[in-house]
């Protein structure tokens, strides 16, 4: 007899932020402020990431009912159709951004190492080349918990 594999997919109750999402949203808040000039604001109701003026991270904590708790990161050209087909139990198309070649993080499904990374992926994506080349390192210290 098989083992059933589970989803990451993290059942949360519809209409309702869920709490174990707000500890996924420590995470990124934690690893996004490691990235050099991030900001953070709300924008349609969940913290979203900036660099510059330009967003590279959005969380979503059961949006829409969704019963996700995700973060949504832009990819590199071409990245976006592996992730999603090669590990679906991490990554799904996103509403309204994903057309433009994002990917969902379901947080549950990735430790801090692997969405630091994601995260600074996307950063490197989406930030200015003078933030980019800047003096110093890119990012500072990622802390580790």
């Amino acid at each position: 007899m098989g083992v059933k594999k589970q989803s990451a997919k993290t059942s949360v109750k519809k209409g309702t932020p869920s709490a174990n999402g707000e500890e996924h949203v420590r995470r990124v808040r934690r690893l996004c402020a490691a990235l050099r000039q991030t900001t953070e604001k709300l924008s349609h109701g969940e913290p979203t990431f900036f660099v510059g003026k330009k967003v590279f991270a959005m969380v979503a904590n059961n949006h829409h009912n969704d019963g996700h708790i995700a973060v949504y990161i832009p990819v590199a050209p071409g990245l976006q159709a592996t992730l999603l087909k090669t590990e679906p139990e991490k990554f799904f198309m996103p509403p309204y951004v994903g057309v433009r070649g994002w990917v969902a993080v379901e947080l549950e499904a990735v430790d801090d190492e692997e969405l630091g990374f994601h995260l600074s992926e996307a950063w490197r994506l989406i930030a200015p080349p003078k933030v980019r080349s800047g003096p110093g390192q890119i990012e500072r210290t990622i802390p580790k918990f």
